[in-house]
């Protein structure tokens, strides 16, 4: 079943035309400030370096130090917490979802506590109501993750734009990506001089980095399609999974030394480039994923993560649930390695993360939702025949 001659991304990233990289002088700040309809945004090398300058920023404010994060989510996340000598709270998700357990989320907030951090995944949104209310409540910020949900609306409001601090990434399948890259806004004005002040105080100049990223763009451009995702991509997925390194297959193999560099003026204008043609790429793989969305709701036994009522996400993959961690095994023994764009988020849950040494209280519910989800990509170039033969795949696994 192995799509040989060419292959979906895992995600729908942006593609990168020639003209991207031609000399320019839009700024990618000026530029994704407007739209974001936010005053200001900030660059950096990744959003695992936004959250970082973001939670040093808050530092400074407060002799407050517990960040808390739900227990399903990127692994960079504590690590950038660690780094930044913060201490990472871990919270349980709510029963078949990623986002904060309200009673959980009371129970782990204090005192003590600096942030919540509510976290926008795969497009899907958090209920960022509810994590509010109890953020005031004990007065805490609201950090937005929302590095998977440029473009994604919450109840109207741009995500990220919400809390005191919003993070994007714009990584690679982010939607709009520089290859490494991040962005910060905040919607308080001595905020964001906080914020441009601590960059400048812990971001260093890394000329050997910026080149190394650069040229890992042209190379995106290059082979960022369907004839060489296969050669860039699928080769070195299929290697790691036949050796059984499930982790390094999904890039959870992660280090608390991650890259922390400034981004250069030529890789900033290149975004702003691809920029202009992100709200039409948004508007095509929200049409798309309508359609597919309603022919995986057939599948009885799985359930698709969907907005709530009054939110309008983006759609990079879908996030499916399967009806147990064998069923959803069986599935991925067929696809995974199949050149169709399935596979998983996190292998882990949070606390399950040997490299993180997190000492936390049960967080069953994330558990659970890392031992049952898969994901299913929603670029253009997974073709109708393709997805078909996913949803066939569904039937028979869950039949």
């Amino acid at each position: 079943m192995l799509n040989w001659s060419t292959e979906p991304p895992p995600t729908a990233g942006l593609p990168l035309t020639w003209h991207d990289f031609l000399p320019q002088s839009s700024s990618l700040e000026q530029d994704l400030a407007k739209f974001l309809c936010s005053a200001e945004s900030q660059i950096e090398c990744s959003g695992t370096a936004a959250i970082m300058v973001a939670l040093a920023a808050l530092k400074v404010t407060s002799l407050r130090r517990s960040i808390v994060i739900p227990a399903y989510t990127c692994p960079f996340v504590p690590l950038a917490i660690l780094r930044c000598g913060l201490i990472p709270i871990l919270c349980d998700t709510r029963s078949n979802h990623f986002d904060f357990c309200p009673d959980a989320l009371v129970k782990v907030c204090g005192e003590d506590t600096l942030a919540i951090m509510p976290t926008h995944l795969g497009g899907r949104l958090a209920d960022l109501k509810m994590a509010t209310i109890i953020a005031k409540k004990v007065g805490a910020y609201v950090l937005e993750d929302a590095a998977q949900a440029l473009g994604a609306r919450y109840q109207g409001q741009l995500a990220g734009t919400i809390g005191d601090i919003g993070c994007y990434s714009l990584g690679v399948g982010k939607g709009l990506t520089i290859y490494g890259g991040g962005a910060i806004v905040a919607r308080d004005a001595n905020m964001r001089q906080q914020l441009q002040n601590t960059a400048k105080e812990i971001v260093p100049i890394q000329f050997k980095w910026e080149a190394r990223r650069l040229l890992e763009l042209i190379g995106y451009f290059a082979l960022y399609r369907p004839i060489g995702l296969g050669l860039a991509f699928g080769i070195s997925l299929r290697r790691k999974l036949k050796q059984g390194k499930l982790i390094e297959a999904v890039g959870d193999d992660c280090s608390a030394n991650f890259p922390l560099h400034r981004v250069g003026h030529w890789r900033k204008g290149i975004g702003a480039r691809a920029l202009k043609r992100l709200p039409d790429f948004i508007a095509l793989t929200r049409g798309q994923a309508k359609k597919r969305k309603d022919q995986l709701a057939k599948v009885i036994g799985i359930s698709v993560m969907d907005d709530a009522a009054g939110d309008e996400g983006t759609w990079p993959y879908f996030l499916v649930l399967m009806p147990s961690e064998q069923v959803r095994d069986k599935v991925l023994s067929e696809l995974w390695c199949a050149g169709l764009g399935v596979g998983r988020l996190f292998i882990h849950a949070l606390p399950d993360y040997a490299f993180l040494d997190l000492a936390q209280p049960d967080t069953p519910n994330a558990r659970d939702f890392a031992a049952r989800t898969l994901t299913i990509s929603n670029s253009p170039w997974l073709d109708n025949q393709d997805f078909m033969k996913i949803c066939t795949v569904l039937e028979h696994a869950v039949a």
